[in-house]
């Protein structure tokens, strides 16, 4: 097995471990496992030159993250930005601990923690791709369970949250997702 494998086999293991299930296709998996498996097949359907510090960034974006909870956060945009802010630097330490144990040199540890911090995002393309890509994990995957716990107009606006973050080439890729038919119809 490539050094490479072995660590994408270990966020997955580390991801195996999430508390928190969700249904697909009728399979109970954990959530954070079946989130870096859809970041890995978006970006390769996307990105398929992705360099490999972006596929290890996209397959371990979320490691880990039922550790450190939304509610332990205050409530409100103040406390949502500071978990943010946090997860990122834990999911980049988390990264760079599996990485180092798998014999990466310091500068891939430090590349994949740039892009999980998402440093330099409208700066840095790969940075920029890694955004896409969650904004299109998001639109397929999520956003039809998110949507009915908010009015239209909430909606709406996290969609245009969404769509802004993305580059053209992420807006390209979203237009042909399997989307809900109002997201679809707000997207297109």
């Amino acid at each position: 097995m490539s050094r490479f494998d072995a660590v994408i086999a270990a966020f997955d293991a580390a991801n195996a471990a999430d508390p928190n299930r969700m249904r697909v296709a009728g399979l109970d998996l954990p959530k954070e496992l079946y989130y870096g498996q859809r970041m890995t097949h978006f970006l390769m359907a996307t990105y398929p030159d992705a360099s490999e510090a972006l596929q290890l960034a996209a397959r371990c974006q979320h490691i880990r993250r039922w550790e450190s909870p939304r509610t332990d956060y205050p409530e409100g945009r103040v406390g949502y930005l500071k978990w943010r802010t946090d997860l990122k630097h834990f999911h980049a330490r988390v990264a760079g601990e599996i990485l180092q144990a798998a014999g990466y040199d310091a500068a891939m540890v430090e590349r994949v923690g740039q892009l999980l911090r998402k440093e330099r995002l409208k700066q840095d393309a790969d940075v920029q791709r890694l955004e896409d890509i969650a904004c299109l994990v998001f639109l397929e995957d999520h956003l039809g369970e998110f949507a009915p716990r908010y009015d239209s107009e909430k909606v709406v606006d996290i969609i245009r949250k969404t769509w802004k973050k993305m580059s053209s080439e992420g807006q390209q890729a979203a237009l042909a997702l399997d989307l809900p038919p109002a997201a679809a119809e707000l997207v297109g």
